[in-house]
């Protein structure tokens, strides 16, 4: 461990000065320094009050690296945000901290089955503080925090049980935790310098860091190819996917498993190829669009949205096959990155049995610049069963003022005599262009409303 202990104090070294523009995620914040390391009276003082011990590797960080810093929370050098100092925000995931010398009840790929039934209980709406805490307790005990990832999300280290010693994701919200795949905390956090090092995290955007493999290509794919786990295999497809770059030798290992490898893996392994060489991807991905289109769309719309022309022919030929609204929302966001009128493409989805797909179709036909020329078709959404269509339609036609939507606007004022899903909120911005409200829209004579255009007023004659 001695060894690994001045490995890791060199490579901070050299991340701070890899890293000097502070373009990793949470570098900004924790500028690469961590406090002082910890006496081990320290750590025994921690340990008695809680009635635990620390994992040993997490224990050599805090007594020969280091222990806090200046970022969040007073966190020091690490993923994210940083590494709380020990003792600092330990009830973050359960206010009782009894529940930290418990064993822990999560597992690295737990099911979802399980995690459901781990978690049943809190979200049930009669359920009392007391028994809420006691249920997080369950479902977190032996679990401490580490630092924060932003927004809900942490780090923490499992304190005891069988997988004591690993790092695992949590989101405070409840999403099912994801356990990163070293084995002790110093793997992790040296895993985390090596890739500020080698650039994989220096990037404009934010990398969820210990969510995928991490390692070199060359360690990867030897744990690929020496594995008959799927499971195993799609984690190895899936941490290349996270590099900055691959090696043209891998590029062709890659397009070599996709031509012969499991519906899963091929998946894997045609993302990866349309990530780094689109090209080389192109024709795969026409070949895979037989067996998903969804994934297709994705594919392109993460990393060749610039290409997405290249697909108008594939989506016209295979519209009528769509029928899940995910595949209809990314069919949508490429079409509109082909800047064309795709109206007629959307227009048929309005009428779709899926509420969600009608939402979809009419926010993506908003997004047309001649969204006027559909102004039957929005008519139509006016007079939706569903209120988030109607909500979704009333802001989709701002900015157009025809006589023809006044008598479906007072239609909806009638039909709403109180709010609903922000509809009424929405129809007086519609109105307040057209010098009416949801109460004076119910008194006029629809007939004798007309416009005029040069002043961009309405105005209303009486016979």
């Amino acid at each position: 461990m001695s060894t690994q202990i001045q490995r890791i104090k060199d490579k901070l070294i050299k991340a701070k000065y890899t890293d000097v523009k502070l373009k990793v995620f949470g570098a900004e914040s924790h500028k690469y320094i961590l406090g002082k390391p910890l006496y081990d009276e320290d750590i025994l003082k921690f340990e008695k009050e809680y009635d635990l011990k620390l994992p040993e590797s997490y224990k050599a960080f805090l007594l020969h690296i280091g222990n806090g810093g200046i970022s969040y929370s007073d966190s020091g050098s690490g993923p994210f945000y940083g590494i709380y100092p020990l003792g600092k925000n330990v009830d973050e995931l359960v206010e009782n901290t009894k529940y930290l010398k418990r064993d822990c009840v999560l597992y690295p790929d737990m099911t979802d089955e399980y995690w459901k039934d781990l978690t049943k209980k809190v979200d049930e709406k009669d359920i009392s503080d007391e028994d809420y805490e006691n249920e997080l307790g369950k479902i977190y005990s032996g679990i401490l925090p580490l630092g924060s990832q932003g927004c809900t999300y942490i780090h923490a280290l499992v304190l005891n049980g069988e997988h004591k010693g690993r790092v695992v994701n949590i989101d405070l919200d409840q999403q099912k935790p994801k356990f990163t795949f070293e084995l002790n905390f110093l793997d992790w956090y040296e895993r985390w310098l090596d890739e500020v090092i080698s650039g994989d995290l220096i990037k404009d955007t934010p990398s969820w860091f210990g969510y995928k493999m991490g390692g070199s290509e060359e360690k990867i794919l030897k744990l690929y190819f020496s594995t008959s786990d799927n499971k195993i295999k799609i984690d190895c497809l899936e941490g290349l996917l996270n590099k900055q770059k691959l090696r043209s030798e891998t590029m062709q290992i890659i397009e070599e498993q996709y031509k012969i490898t499991s519906i899963d893996q091929k998946k894997a392994a045609l993302q990866i190829l349309t990530k780094f060489d689109y090209e080389k991807a192109q024709s795969y991905l026409i070949e895979f669009s037989e067996e998903s289109l969804l994934n297709v769309f994705q594919f392109i719309f993460w990393y060749a949205k610039d290409k997405s022309r290249d697909w108008l022919s594939i989506i016209e030929s295979n519209i009528e096959k769509i029928n899940n609204e995910e595949t209809f929302r990314f069919c949508s966001y490429l079409l509109k990155e082909m800047n064309i009128d795709y109206g007629h493409l959307i227009v048929p989805f309005t009428s779709h049995d899926n509420d969600n797909i009608r939402v979809s179709a009419y926010y993506s036909l908003s997004q047309l610049k001649n969204k006027e020329e559909y102004l039957e078709t929005f008519i139509i959404g006016l007079n939706d069963r569903a209120n988030r269509v109607i909500h979704t339609v009333l802001q989709a036609l701002e900015g157009i003022k025809d006589k023809r939507l006044l008598r479906h606007y007072k239609n909806i004022a009638v039909r709403f005599p109180k709010e609903q899903d922000y509809i009424l909120v929405n129809l007086n911005h519609r109105l307040k262009s057209l010098g009416l409200t949801t109460t004076t829209i119910k008194n006029i004579d629809i007939e004798t409303y007309e416009i005029t255009k040069a002043k961009n007023k309405w105005y209303q004659f009486w016979k």
